[in-house]
């Protein structure tokens, strides 16, 4: 019978996610984590395995930058795990350049929002079954420099953007991840899952792989001891598993302290939080992705 909490973990084969992995299979946590790439995923297996021989490591595999395969993973996991004890949104991308996927959304803003919001939806009725399960999403203070919502238009915007322009339309991925927080906890508030937002601060991680200076800007910072990633995998582990969380829903957290953040408008607006719910919603199912 199944006695270890099982987490199930998104970006799990690098940067934060793989540092919040390798704390949770030290601590006696199921693993269960998502993959774009079968050979990361195997480096990522043996490392958390030297590091806690015992730790039950499963892999689910696919590109979380479309739907269908984010769809279909979550009912691969949902087969497999029928309760499930937290879910870990943590994948994200910043790119620097206009990317639209096969099915027609624009990369940045299915990797950051639409995939943790599908998955999320897909795993629901496993995270129920828990009866206390946690839903950590990771945003950022990078939310503040957003630009205008728009919606629903800004779920389908496609328009072309500089790596200058880029910053405000991650920003603005990180507010969707804030204002779908408060929606959802208010949604399960009577189930005993929690679902929190968090920053994990600015972090030396493969975010920013896609500058052409990126390793050589890496090997600086962590020569200076800047943006140090186990800081803010410290405070994604401590939303998972810390006695001072449970039972908190609806928060957005800042790394280091783990004290609560106001989010900037509209982040806490209620209103456009359902109205966003709304929108996501019927988006994806008009494009088939959910009944």
């Amino acid at each position: 019978m199944q006695t270890d909490p099982i987490v199930v973990i998104t970006g799990a084969t690098s940067g934060l996610g793989q540092l919040v992995a390798l704390e949770l299979a030290k601590r006696g946590t199921h693993l269960v984590l998502t993959a774009r790439n079968r050979n990361r995923a195997e480096a990522t297996k043996k490392l958390l395995k030297d590091s806690a021989s015992k730790a039950e490591v499963d892999f689910f595999f696919g590109d979380l930058s479309l739907m269908e395969d984010v769809r279909r993973i979550g009912n691969e996991i949902k087969a497999s795990y029928p309760k499930i004890d937290a879910l870990v949104n943590n994948a994200g991308l910043h790119a620097f350049e206009q990317r639209i996927t096969s099915e027609g959304f624009a990369e940045m803003t299915a990797v950051n929002y639409l995939a943790p919001w599908l998955l999320t939806h897909t795993l629901r009725q496993s995270l129920i079954t828990s009866g206390n399960a946690r839903i950590v999403n990771v945003a950022s203070e990078a939310s503040r420099n957003h630009g205008k919502l728009k919606l629903p238009d800004d779920l389908t915007n496609m328009s072309n953007f500089t790596s200058r322009g880029s910053s405000a339309l991650y920003g603005k991925t990180k507010l969707l991840n804030i204002m779908f927080t408060g929606e959802l906890a208010r949604q399960l508030s009577k189930t005993g899952v929690t679902v929190n937002a968090l920053n994990p601060g600015f972090n030396v991680t493969s975010l920013g792989r896609e500058l052409r200076f990126a390793s050589t800007l890496e090997h600086i910072l962590n020569f200076l001891h800047i943006g140090d990633p186990r800081r803010g995998a410290d405070i994604i582990i401590r939303l998972v598993v810390a006695s001072q969380y449970q039972g908190v829903t609806g928060g957005y957290f800042n790394v280091g302290t783990g004290k609560s953040i106001v989010p900037i408008y509209p982040g806490g607006d209620i209103p456009l939080q359902n109205q966003l719910w709304n929108d996501t919603k019927e988006l994806l199912q008009q494009r088939g992705f959910m009944e």
